[in-house]
């Protein structure tokens, strides 16, 4: 009984850390949209990852990691890191925030479909495809969504993938200590870009306090607590886990940034929600 419950628990704590993971992030990037017509979504990637870094440079104080000889998997996190970030925010400049995330999320059920072979996998590819199909330009439940808006949301799919597939790798061999020096590579590479490409007021000190809560928020807590999650749970779960990241990101965009979808959106939302649902339960069947 002993052992029962201990397995349980060492299982929904990591569980509990990506939920909410999830939530701080979809509150922090409708929070950072509302800075987007003073400083952009370059300005505000910038503002994020700089702070952010900041901040977690200090909480995991990564000089004391021992890094090694096979570095790739550390750079390449830290790439996908700061790329999912830009992207998603030049995303959100013209898509709602639920779209975004559920276009983004491609990316880790990708990564989930892709590491099975089974028959019923590809049912649930099937309904991810028809969900993407809606959102999609094809599909016609865009409705006047921009078509930019659309491929840097995939985009940022793409670099989510790399981030939990090298996250992994990175985190089992330095610790939570690496998405310290994931941010900072990526602050080193995408900070300057943002900077270039906003305005005078990225520097303004009522920018500034914004700037801290989206950092904390979309950064410093969700990416701890990811890490942490990563080095816990199998990469196939950790992805299908955030399969309410979608409905996270679309309620917050309601509540706190007037966004409303289309009756096809959200059907698209319900689909690609239940093909990660699905492609959990199964793995966790499979692994039974």
């Amino acid at each position: 009984m002993t052992l029962y419950s201990s397995t349980k628990t060492s299982v929904l704590i990591p569980v509990l850390m990506i939920v909410i993971a999830m939530i701080s992030l979809q509150v922090g990037a409708a929070l950072a949209k509302t800075l987007f017509p003073t400083i952009g979504a370059s300005g505000m990637t910038a503002l994020r990852l700089a702070i952010g870094t900041l901040i977690l440079l200090v909480i995991f104080k990564p000089w004391r990691m021992h890094l090694g000889s096979d570095r790739w998997p550390l750079l390449v996190y830290g790439i996908t890191l700061g790329g999912m970030n830009y992207l998603f925010y030049l995303a959100l400049r013209t898509v709602p925030l639920g779209v975004v995330v559920a276009l983004e999320f491609t990316g880790p059920l990708a990564v989930a479909v892709l590491s099975s072979r089974r028959l019923l996998d590809f049912l649930w590819i099937a309904l991810a495809a028809s969900g993407l199909w809606l959102l999609l330009p094809l599909g016609g439940g865009t409705g006047d969504l921009d078509p930019l808006g659309i491929l840097f949301a995939i985009g940022a799919g793409a670099c989510w993938a790399g981030y939990i597939l090298f996250g992994k790798k990175a985190g089992a061999r330095h610790g939570a200590g690496t998405v310290a020096m994931g941010s900072l590579i990526a602050a080193l590479i995408y900070c300057p870009i943002g900077a270039f490409f906003s305005s005078s007021a990225l520097f303004s000190s009522a920018v500034l306090p914004v700037g801290i809560g989206v950092a904390l928020l979309s950064t410093a807590l969700p990416y701890s607590l990811e890490m942490l999650a990563l080095t816990r749970l199998p990469t196939r779960t950790f992805s299908t886990l955030m399969s309410l990241e979608p409905a996270i990101a679309a309620v917050s965009g309601i509540l706190f940034l007037n966004e409303h979808l289309s009756i096809a959106q959200w059907l698209a939302l319900v689909f690609i929600i239940t093909a990660s649902l699905g492609t959990t339960l199964s793995a966790r069947k499979s692994a039974a």
